[in-house]
């Protein structure tokens, strides 16, 4: 009876040994992993006759680190929901980034709303010169040398993001 028991416990053993192998972890492992960054979340407040109602948004930039970059605004009722959402929809909305190098070909400035962005190429060895959401846009792009300057007469992240990405999707390889 021991013998018995035995066996039913070493065929288990070999089964969950088995599953280790299946399509699903070595698919997890192959897929491409993106850089995420977390940018800003802003908290809002809605005042309603039953009270306050919070809310929450996060701007996110993902990119592979190579030549493809995106990114979005996720809004929710709770921060951790705001940023998967905005993860998910950044990674829909990736677009390759023309380089030379580990820098841009050209000079360019993007525009959105009140924000200039100047981007300029850099030599090598000289990294990112740039503000925050400049220079999470640009790591994540995979661009290592760059400087860059906010021409215009806001400092709004999102607008910044929007610019920044403009002017990327510009270039001329």
């Amino acid at each position: 009876m021991n013998q018995e028991q035995k066996k039913p416990k070493k065929n288990k053993r070999q089964k969950d040994s088995g599953s280790g192998d299946n399509p699903q972890a070595s698919g997890a492992v192959s897929e491409k992993a993106f850089i995420e960054k977390v940018l800003f979340i802003n908290r809002t407040t809605k005042v309603t006759k039953g009270g306050k109602n919070l809310g929450f948004s996060a701007l996110v930039v993902v990119g592979d680190g190579e030549s493809r970059a995106g990114f979005a605004l996720g809004k929710a009722n709770e921060v951790s929901d705001a940023i998967r959402k905005g993860l998910s929809r950044a990674k829909k909305e990736v677009v390759e980034i023309k380089k030379k190098k580990s820098t841009i070909p050209h000079q360019i400035i993007g525009e959105y709303g009140a924000v200039k962005i100047l981007l300029k190429p850099a030599t090598e060895g000289t990294g990112v010169i740039a503000s925050s959401p400049v220079r999470a846009v640009c790591e994540c792009a995979g661009i290592k040398d760059i400087l860059t300057k906010n021409l215009g007469n806001s400092t709004n992240q999102i607008n910044v993001v929007k610019a920044t990405f403009e002017g990327l999707r510009q270039l001329q390889g």
